[in-house]
């Protein structure tokens, strides 16, 4: 847990230095290539700054350990990130929407090789970087560090929406193709619903684990099946399981011989913790609930 931990960390730093760079670069070469499609993404970039520092603080403050006002640990940190994430992805939506529409109902400007430079670098830096931290998010089974991701992948879309807009605006040029010069702020319009979709996405995810949903059906399937396995378990009354970040906690009920003494007891709750537990390292908590059963014997009459 602490190396999936550590992992995480370091892929929330990347992303932040990197954020902070990417945004410096566009910005002043939109000033100084006089881009405004690449000045807009450098804002847009800027953005993504605030999301990252939000989601390297809840990270660090999930690694909290359990206290007398949060006994179930700090895990729902990085979830309030992610939520917060999915806000930052809103407002771009709607900036780069707004922008691309303005922009429509205006003269097209002169694009040049270096804009179309400069966001190339920024459409293959930021491709490698979600790759580097969806793989590590799914790993550490981190939210905050999927939601960067996340946010990099609509970085993705709109560094591709300024490169063909760039890139139709001098081809445009060359070829005599009016319709060319708009290519920008229709690739805009796209991106911005992209990235609406995607916003969307964390932020359900992140109210479903707010509200505390119940993981997959297929996971629950397994902790029973795993229940099932151990013959002093004699009746499954429950078992739910609810994320708390980057761990998972469960619930379980089920029914023992009603004869079992309390060291009885006491001893097959220890087997099944260890036995979910050692199925899926995510689990840091199983609490267990003995239910006594009796079986009853089938009465006929003569």
């Amino acid at each position: 847990m602490a190396d999936r931990h550590h992992s995480a960390l370091l892929a929330i730093w990347i992303s932040l230095i990197s954020n902070i760079i990417l945004t410096a670069l566009k910005i002043v070469a939109g000033l100084l290539l006089a881009s405004p499609v690449l000045l807009a993404d450098g804002v847009h970039n800027a953005g993504d700054i605030i999301a990252t520092a939000a989601a390297l603080t809840s990270s660090m403050v999930s690694k909290k350990p359990a206290d007398d006002d949060h006994p179930y640990g700090h895990g729902k940190a990085e979830v309030v990130a992610s939520a917060f994430v999915a806000i930052i992805l809103i407002l771009a939506a709607f900036w780069i929407g707004i922008q691309s529409i303005g922009a429509l109902f205006e003269p097209p400007g002169e694009e040049n090789w270096l804009a179309l430079g400069a966001a190339a670098l920024s459409l293959i830096w930021k491709q490698a970087l979600y790759l580097y931290t969806v793989r590590v998010g799914k790993s550490a089974n981190s939210k905050s560090v999927l939601a960067t991701a996340y946010d990099h992948l609509a970085d993705v879309y709109a560094s591709l929406a300024a490169v063909i807009g760039i890139g139709l605006g001098l081809f445009g040029d060359r070829l005599d193709w009016e319709w060319a010069a708009y290519g920008d702020p229709v690739a805009g319009i796209v991106v911005s619903l992209l990235v609406l979709k995607l916003a969307y996405e964390i932020g359900k995810d992140s109210v479903d684990i707010l509200m505390e949903r119940n993981v997959a059906a297929e996971k629950l399937a397994h902790y029973e099946n795993l229940l099932r396995t151990e013959d002093q378990v004699k009746r499954i009354d429950r078992v739910r399981a609810r994320e708390h970040g980057h761990y998972i906690i469960v619930d379980i009920r089920v029914g023992v011989p009603h004869d079992y003494t309390i060291q009885q007891g006491h001893d097959l709750s220890k087997q099944l913790k260890k036995l979910i537990m050692d199925f899926d390292p995510d689990v840091v908590e199983v609490m267990i609930h003995l239910n006594p059963w009796e079986e009853r014997k089938l009465i006929t009459s003569e």
